[in-house]
């Protein structure tokens, strides 16, 4: 990273099925190792099964699930003073993006007794409806930023 100016934003091209950008970060934020193959693998099918079960189009469902999860506020640690207080800042579109993607995947790795493929369907079907881990996080988020408010003239 750069002490001074930006960092430039690398294109990143649209997923092969669905033609979509976000689906394309998707599978890499899903991939191990490198194992983009795999990544695929899993999403594809979670989607096709997301499909099947609610008969709407999987892509559609996917955004709408992401953007039920992504934050619109996050807490940010400051030291002022020898005192750490929680400052909430708002989040850009892409950062919040990220941070969605990322709640999703986890909340699909800890859920128990199945494969990922079947995790990640449920954990995208909860999360189209309102409910779910990923959804579970972002309200505590929002909670802790709510609680944080009067620390809010600390962010610069």
């Amino acid at each position: 990273m750069p002490r001074r100016g930006n960092v430039p934003k690398r294109k990143i091209e649209d997923d092969p099925i669905f033609g979509s950008v976000t689906l394309h970060k998707f599978v890499n934020k899903i991939m191990y190792d490198g194992k983009k193959s795999k990544a695929e693998k899993i999403i594809y099918s979670a989607l096709e099964i997301v499909g099947q079960k609610l008969n709407k189009d999987p892509l559609e469902v996917f955004v709408k699930a992401l953007d039920n999860v992504t934050p619109l506020l996050e807490v940010k640690a400051r030291r002022v003073g020898g005192a750490t207080y929680q400052v909430p800042l708002e989040v850009t579109r892409a950062r919040g993006q990220a941070i969605g993607m990322q709640w999703l995947r986890e909340a699909a790795r800890e859920r128990k007794g199945h494969s990922m493929i079947e995790n990640l369907s449920a954990e995208i079907i909860d999360a189209c409806g309102g409910t779910g881990g990923a959804m579970k996080k972002k309200e505590d988020l929002h909670k802790t930023a709510e609680a944080n408010k009067a620390f809010a003239h600390f962010r610069w």
